[in-house]
């Protein structure tokens, strides 16, 4: 991903909340098609994480030196991974996508409730207390199996290997 998509994904998740608050608007009225580009990026964003990619949820990693299997396999000619390595970049990304998609499905189930929530007029303290920690839970373990998962792949490359992930991806080397 691109720091732009990180900009993308923060205005997505970050976007609502800033519009509630007045930050988002120009003075003396709504932008209808920012509030339109936030709920697409939204839906962007549930759609990817759904299939169990991280949309940015591994970002601290993956700029830090901790590269992704998926990110790593789509650069592997470049990288001159070794037949061991690749399969071994498959297997950390498919036992990645098995922990990630039913986490993702409850983080799903737990931000419709949320949304339902107010939808249904039914908003009051405690029931935005309890579902916001539900979604916050449910986002937390999606982000976990992600960013454990870059923890798992740095140790599959070699020190050369990170070093050029890190400026293909990042544009600068990577000090370890």
């Amino acid at each position: 991903m691109t720091r732009t998509l990180f900009v993308v994904v923060a205005i997505a998740t970050a976007g609502p909340a800033l519009a509630q608050s007045g930050h988002g608007h120009h003075p003396g009225g709504g932008d209808a098609q920012a509030h339109q580009r936030v709920e697409a990026c939204q839906r962007e964003f549930d759609q990817v994480v759904a299939d169990g990619r991280g949309f940015g949820l591994a970002f601290p990693a993956d700029q830090n030196g901790y590269p992704g299997p998926l990110h790593v396999l789509e650069l592997k000619d470049r990288l001159n991974l070794t037949p061991a390595q690749e399969t071994r970049m498959r297997t950390l990304f498919e036992a990645m996508l098995v922990e990630a998609r039913p986490r993702a499905a409850r983080l799903a189930a737990a931000e419709a409730r949320l949304r339902q929530i107010f939808a249904e007029r039914a908003a009051d303290d405690a029931a935005v207390r309890t579902a916001v920690a539900e979604a916050e839970t449910a986002r937390a373990g999606v982000r976990l199996a992600h960013l454990l998962t870059h923890l798992r792949t740095r140790d599959v490359l070699t020190e050369a290997q990170r070093q050029a992930y890190h400026q293909l991806r990042w544009g600068a080397p990577k000090n370890p």
